[in-house]
């Protein structure tokens, strides 16, 4: 999913993330105006609606009612209003970095540099087409097969998707060293699914990527006939990678996308293709094995490689050069970029206004550089230390409920009670900050910037391959307001960006917190033993350590997840995929089990009183929905269910709680009711 940002960046790590939540930081005032002092506002709720018909209406209505979506958004919910917040923050060290004399080289001067040439337009107006010219002479310049192919390499060194993507991870059966991984790519829509689907919505978004392709190539100097055609035939090439791709659901399963072979054994997957070559080209280490990790989209594109002809090729690729630099090149390529990712594609009405889109982008190219700041600034050591604490509680919360479990065997509860002991468990942010010492950024060339910054990028994670792991490492930076299980790793992070209201607050109620940052926790602690985490052992090797009866068991127990989810209407002729969102669906139904269990533990010594009516279980459930409150136009609803991990918010915050008999009971829910389940999921 292409997010509101100037230039896509090209990922390496397989994360098992808590998804689609945004960034914002520790400046954020603990509650606005209006709330009251236990961390919920009352004006949140809609007490026309009853809580055991629709709980999320009952917790958030009122919010949904107050919050309509603003024009420069496609979803508009709680986070993306800490992420507003976050910008300013995040603004406000730029500024001051762009009018520094900070010493060249360091980070302060990067930073600065690369914001202010991504906030002077003027000059990417002058420049026009010249930052990319040199990619297009390489492109124009292909006259054979072997050309192509260097040119293909030279192209993904700067971090394009062109044809398919190349890059490093953690070997999922030895997961003490770093492999090379190809991987399926070379499209421009979301998914392979928008160039296959028959449906009337589908058929229209592939007629209007055609014309912005078309549109594109004109506004890079082609005749209005001449990039009609052109449009037609990426199209083609493009069609015939998705049709050999793999599906979001047949992704998620890692021993299906494990095909690890000695480079001498390639030829019999890819035999008029040389990874040889092309690793040499593309600036890897000496390589002896890779992971292709979806043989048939690799068997489809060494076809097409030999069947299309050089100047469809080139006209591909020189798609894809202007494609994956429009956000920052002149208005008119940015704007018409816009009309199609996120006007048509999301539903969202305007752009995010300039500074926002520099600062999002200087987060993602210089991540690391802003986040050292950042966390000095905003980010109080004490929350660390309270963080670590929520986190330990609920390890114990999970590590007393294993040995209860009816369905789950001795030998299996011991494996899985050693995997819960080797978590690792990172907070806040690095220990190891990244060197950007090699990377050059100066105020000229804001393309040059980013393209230097994806290159930095693609070299720093090529150059890992053959080395041992680097357990210190990050696959996100301080200020983002999410988290992530890793399953080769086994660790559970959270960056400091999520460690604030309205997930953790210190003048709040504890069932809050449990309710918000809690279940947070228990969600990534849960993703270690989901459908796929399950099949990680706890030191990150791919293993069986289930007993057959055991997986058996939990298999089931996951359908129940699955047809759940599967019931849930988007719109007309639309539901939710229960298999693409059985992962993030049991990790919210375990993270909100365990973080109950873990609140209750902790008020056994003294129950807390109610407070404006609400019992302390009660309070637990509404500091889970409130982090779900979410307006959403059609077409991001439509996108995401088609192409997310993760369930829409409404269907989040409700789903899980249908299932629980605390919720039950806390509401005074009865069976019939809406929110009572007549099959009840349980996995903890």
């Amino acid at each position: 999913m292409r997010s509101k940002r100037l230039l896509p960046g090209a990922g390496f790590a397989v994360l098992l993330c808590l998804g689609l939540l945004l960034t914002f930081g520790g400046h954020v005032k603990a509650r606005a105006a209006g709330d009251t002092s236990w961390g919920f506002a009352l004006s949140n709720l809609d007490r026309t609606c009853k809580p055991c018909d629709d709980f999320y209406e009952f917790a958030m209505g009122g919010w949904l009612k107050a919050n309509p979506i603003p024009a420069e958004y496609a979803t508009w919910g709680t986070f993306t209003q800490l992420r507003d917040t976050n910008l300013t923050a995040m603004r406000t060290i730029l500024d001051a970095a762009v009018k520094s004399n900070a010493p060249a080289g360091s980070n302060e001067q990067k930073i600065g540099a690369f914001y202010a040439s991504c906030m002077d337009t003027s000059a990417i107006e002058t420049a026009g087409l010249k930052p990319i010219e040199g990619e297009l002479a390489a492109v124009n310049g292909i006259t054979d097969r072997k050309s192509l192919d260097a040119v293909i390499a030279h192209l993904q060194r700067e971090g394009s998707n062109a044809v398919f993507r190349f890059g490093s991870g953690q070997d999922i059966k030895d997961s003490t060293r770093i492999i090379a991984i190809a991987s399926q790519g070379g499209l421009g829509m979301p998914d392979r699914d928008y160039y296959l689907r028959d449906d009337a919505k589908s058929k229209q978004l592939r007629e209007d990527y055609e014309k912005h392709i078309a549109k594109m190539m004109e506004l890079a100097g082609d005749p209005t006939d001449k990039a009609e055609a052109e449009a037609k035939t990426i199209m083609g090439i493009e069609t015939a990678l998705a049709k050999a791709s793999k599906t979001r659901v047949e992704l998620r399963d890692p021993e299906k996308n494990y095909n690890l072979m000695p480079i001498s054994e390639t030829k019999s997957v890819t035999p008029d293709w040389s990874w040889e070559g092309y690793l040499k080209a593309v600036g890897a280490p000496p390589v002896e094995q890779v992971n292709i990790r979806q043989p048939e989209f690799f068997k489809e594109m060494n076809q097409e490689l030999g069947s299309v002809s050089l100047n469809d090729w080139k006209t591909y690729l020189r798609w894809h050069v202007i494609h994956e630099n429009a956000p920052a090149l002149p208005e008119k390529f940015v704007q018409e970029d816009f009309d199609f990712y996120e006007r048509k594609l999301s539903g969202t009405k305007e752009m995010l206004p300039r500074w926002k889109r520099c600062a999002l982008s200087t987060d993602r190219n210089l991540g690391e550089a802003l986040g050292q700041v950042y966390v000095e600034k905003y980010f109080p050591p004490a929350a660390k230390a309270r963080a670590k604490e929520m986190v330990n509680n609920l390890i114990a919360a999970l590590r007393a409920d294993i040995p209860t479990l009816s369905w789950m065997g001795p030998e299996t509860k011991k494996e899985a009670l050693d995997k819960l002991e080797a978590f690792n468990v990172k907070i806040g942010y690095t220990d190891k900050w990244r060197d950007y010492s090699k990377l050059t950024i100066d105020r000229g060339s804001y393309d040059a910037n980013v393209r230097r910054a994806r290159t930095f990028e693609t070299a720093r994670q090529l150059s890992k391959i053959g080395k041992p792991v680097d357990r210190t490492e990050w696959g996100m930076t301080p200020p983002t307001v999410n988290a992530y299980y890793s399953g080769t790793m086994n660790e559970i992070v959270f960056p400091a960006g999520i460690l604030q209201p309205p997930f953790y607050d210190p003048k709040a109620d504890d069932a809050v917190n449990y309710g918000g940052i809690g279940a947070v926790i228990g969600h990534e602690i849960s993703h270690g033993f989901d459908d796929q985490g399950s099949k990680f052992d706890g030191k990150g090797n791919l293993h069986e350590w289930w007993t057959p009866d055991d997986r058996k068991n939990f298999t089931e127990r996951g359908d129940c997840v699955v047809n759940q989810f599967n019931s849930y209407e988007v719109e007309p002729g639309l539901h939710q995929n229960g298999k693409l969102v059985l992962g993030e669906s049991i990790g919210d139904l375990g993270g909100l089990s365990i973080a109950y269990a873990a609140y209750e533990r902790s008020i056994e010594a003294k129950r807390p009183k109610d407070i404006d009516g609400f019992t302390p279980e009660q309070r637990f459930f509404l500091g889970w929905e409130q982090v779900w409150g979410t307006n959403q136009r059609a077409e991001a609803a439509r996108l995401q269910t088609n192409t997310d991990p993760h369930p829409l918010a409404h269907f989040r915050g409700n789903g899980p709680v249908s299932n629980m008999e605390a919720f039950a009971k806390a509401f005074g829910c009865k069976k019939g009711d809406p929110m009572v389940r007549e099959q009840a999921c349980k996995i903890w």
